[in-house]
């Protein structure tokens, strides 16, 4: 749904909607619930919004929405190959503290949309991928595939990478100069050039 015709009480009371989805669990939500919740009766809700699967895509196209966002203004920086990299780790860390509710949703919750709404995401999802690529400069060595998978690879690192450390007490810097190091390592040896008969491995040596 475009942004201008998002319900202005959705806008007003999102962060209620996702710590609400977030903490009960999608399921257990109910549109009367979640009309309370924004302030609305049942009926008003149901005119801007026919079921809450409606309201949980509205959200993660938000998502997708700052992620691309997000990639586009890296590409406006005269960047070299691997501060552009760094940049976009760095990135990845920051919004996942602006929008915590919003992976959690989008990780835990797509499957609950029906299948024409799944296929909108998946739409989105493979946009930020190739975009992804494309900020990394990664060249057309690999069959198109290869490069699909290494997009989908790559878009998890990012976007699960600050939940690895979250059970270790490390103040803000120690634990975003740890994660761009070992996500940076993983992403280095995906894309290096490899010789023949050497499989591609994800692994990073910082995690050997």
């Amino acid at each position: 749904m475009p942004m201008p015709e998002r319900c202005s009480r959705f806008a007003e009371y999102r962060d209620k909607v996702l710590e609400l989805f977030a903490s009960k669990g999608f399921g257990q939500v109910g549109m009367r619930e979640l009309a309370t919740c924004l302030g609305l009766s049942p009926g008003s809700l149901y005119h801007h919004y026919p079921s809450k699967q409606h309201l949980l895509l509205d959200l993660i196209e938000e998502f997708y929405e700052e992620l691309l966002a997000t990639l586009g203004r890296i590409e406006q920086k005269t960047l070299a190959k691997r501060d552009r990299l760094n940049s976009l780790i760095r990135a990845h860390l920051d919004l996942n503290r602006d929008m915590p509710w919003h992976f959690r949703l989008v990780e835990r919750d797509s499957g609950c949309l029906n299948e024409e709404q799944q296929a909108r995401v998946r739409q989105l999802r493979e946009q930020y991928e190739r975009r992804l690529l494309k900020v990394l400069g990664v060249r057309s060595r690999f069959s198109e595939p290869a490069l699909v998978a290494a997009g989908h690879a790559i878009a998890a690192l990012l976007n699960t990478a600050p939940t690895w450390l979250s059970p270790h007490a490390l103040d803000e810097r120690e634990h975003d100069d740890l994660l761009e190091s070992m996500v940076s390592g993983a992403i280095e040896r995906l894309l290096a050039p490899r010789r023949a008969n050497t499989p591609i491995s994800l692994a990073s040596p910082a995690l050997l």
